[in-house]
């Protein structure tokens, strides 16, 4: 397993973004880091370890504010 960025926090967060990421490369995004790795999981794993990638996390808004 890949180490977890701090930032991130949760290693099951960290999962979604890679396979986002690996969908984004998938379809033809350039990778933000070089590597001899094809392998789009792999990029997006690493593109998240070195913080090269910008994401924003967003809390669900509390039920309890909507009647």
């Amino acid at each position: 397993m890949q180490k977890i960025p701090e930032k991130i926090g949760s290693k099951y967060r960290f999962i979604i973004l890679a396979a986002e990421r690996a969908k984004q490369l998938q379809n033809n995004a350039k990778p933000k880091i070089k590597t001899k790795s094809t392998k789009p999981a792999f990029i997006a794993m690493k593109e998240l370890q070195e913080d090269v990638l910008s994401f924003k996390i967003e809390t669900p808004p509390d039920p309890a504010d909507h009647p």
